[in-house]
């Protein structure tokens, strides 16, 4: 069962930077189901909004995509080795407020990473984002 954990949210003031972590766990390799197997992605919602896709990441890092809202302001990362994901976020504007979420896409052919919440096998908790004006 994969575990993923959310930190780094915060209050920040418009056009701030945070960098927002997600820590997997419960991977196994005897299983095949490595790390390496994930696909990432990165959504949030609002109050009184849906989930909405942010940033996602394929399995080795070579193919990111990005909402047309944080394009050219958020990156994602990931880390091989410390099975962990980022999404660092420039020049935040208080309509980025948000609980954030992180979410694990089994793809063991290497495709992704999916736009879509429905492609998701696991999720975080999320981590609140609030950008004051």
């Amino acid at each position: 069962q994969v575990q993923l954990e959310e930190s780094g949210g915060g209050l920040v003031q418009a056009g701030g930077s945070l960098r927002l972590s997600c820590a997997a766990s419960g991977l196994s390799f005897s299983s095949g189901r490595t790390f390496k197997t994930y696909a990432f992605g990165w959504f949030r919602q609002a109050p009184g909004e849906e989930r909405e896709f942010v940033a996602g990441i394929s399995w080795s890092g070579q193919t990111t995509y990005y909402s047309d809202s944080v394009k050219g302001r958020f990156t994602i990362l990931r880390d091989n080795v410390k099975t962990a994901v980022h999404l660092q976020m420039y020049n935040l504007r208080p309509e980025d407020t948000a609980v954030y979420y992180c979410a694990a896409d089994y793809t063991p052919f290497g495709s992704g990473p999916a736009r879509t919440s429905e492609e998701y096998d696991y999720w975080g908790q999320g981590t609140q984002v609030t950008v004051s004006s």
